[in-house]
């Protein structure tokens, strides 16, 4: 086309004006394409989303499905769980050796635990032989003997012993110290 009024080619310049728009919208284009992802990537988001599901399925047949061998399981182990029963000694006060005039004394609050519930009557029968053999052992101590935790973890241990050879068909499970003052 040939314009009069310019006198020139509008075809022409059309042309190049959509070359350059063509120009500029291919660069653009360029920009504009999807990006693809690599072998690392899929494997990453693949496998995330398959434990996703695996957790999901596996909440829901817990939650859902497995109610009745979950509660089976629950009944299990509340009868294997051991019965607690814990019997208090009388508080004890006792003078430690000290291999001088100066006294220094125990005082001691001590819970037994019991094995079974059938042992309380047994432990509770013999406890005056309970306090004299814990007398008697602890009278002997050091103060030096009861510093640090290993000194009680001894004690608890002596007292196990000798607790267990006085209730003897009866077991103790643990000594268990509920206060302890060493003056």
């Amino acid at each position: 086309m040939f314009d009069k009024e310019n006198g020139s080619h509008m075809a022409d310049a059309e042309d190049q004006d959509l070359d350059t728009e063509d120009g500029e919208e291919g660069e653009g284009l360029e920009d504009l394409e999807p990006k693809r992802l690599s072998g690392k990537k899929i494997v990453i988001f693949g496998g995330g989303g398959l434990l996703l599901l695996l957790l999901l399925a596996g909440g829901a047949y817990f939650f859902l499905g497995g109610g009745e061998e979950g509660e089976q399981a629950e009944q299990e182990a509340a009868e294997a769980a051991p019965e607690l029963v814990f019997v208090d000694l009388p508080e004890l006060v006792v003078n430690l050796n000290t291999g001088t005039r100066q006294a220094s004394y125990l005082r001691a609050k001590i819970s037994l635990e019991l094995a079974k519930e059938s042992d309380r009557k047994l432990v509770e029968d013999r406890l005056p032989r309970v306090i004299d053999d814990f007398q008697v052992y602890l009278r002997e101590l050091r103060a030096q003997d009861l510093s640090g935790s290993a000194g009680l973890f001894r004690l608890k241990e002596e007292l196990l012993v000798r607790l267990n050879t006085s209730v003897a068909p009866a077991e103790v499970k643990d000594v268990l110290f509920r206060e302890m003052l060493v003056q």
